[in-house]
């Protein structure tokens, strides 16, 4: 197996809930995942992990190591940090989208930083 296939297996089985999409993926890659039906897209869920996962290894953007090991500390669970990550990084691609400029890395960091030192 590739390095990345043995991280998102283990990304997968944190997420039980997403077993069954997994488990017959024609018929997960021929469904609409519409966040009006309540369900979210394990795909998108996955890819989130694994970018933040592959952002952490190589701190890119710079400090997001850091700042992801913070949370991880703080929170007692990379889990749980990764959920929280993936809503500052949601924020960032949202703004970045919105105002039609490329992503800031370092608001995205920031974002995770502050998270890290809140209760």
């Amino acid at each position: 197996m590739e390095a990345i296939e043995i991280i998102a297996i283990q990304w997968i089985d944190e997420h039980p809930e997403y077993h069954a999409d997994f488990a017959d993926a024609d018929a997960a890659v021929a469904r609409m995942y519409e966040v009006e039906d309540g369900k979210t897209n394990p795909f998108l869920h996955l890819s989130m992990h694994l970018s933040i996962s592959e952002q952490c290894s190589i701190d890119q953007p710079r400090g997001i190591r850091q700042a992801v090991e913070l949370l991880t500390h703080r929170r007692n669970s990379l889990h749980t940090a990764h959920h929280e990550v993936m809503e500052s990084l949601g924020e960032m691609i949202w703004q970045s989208q919105r105002a039609g400029r490329p992503p800031d890395g370092d608001v995205y960091v920031a974002s995770v930083q502050r998270r890290a030192t809140k209760d």
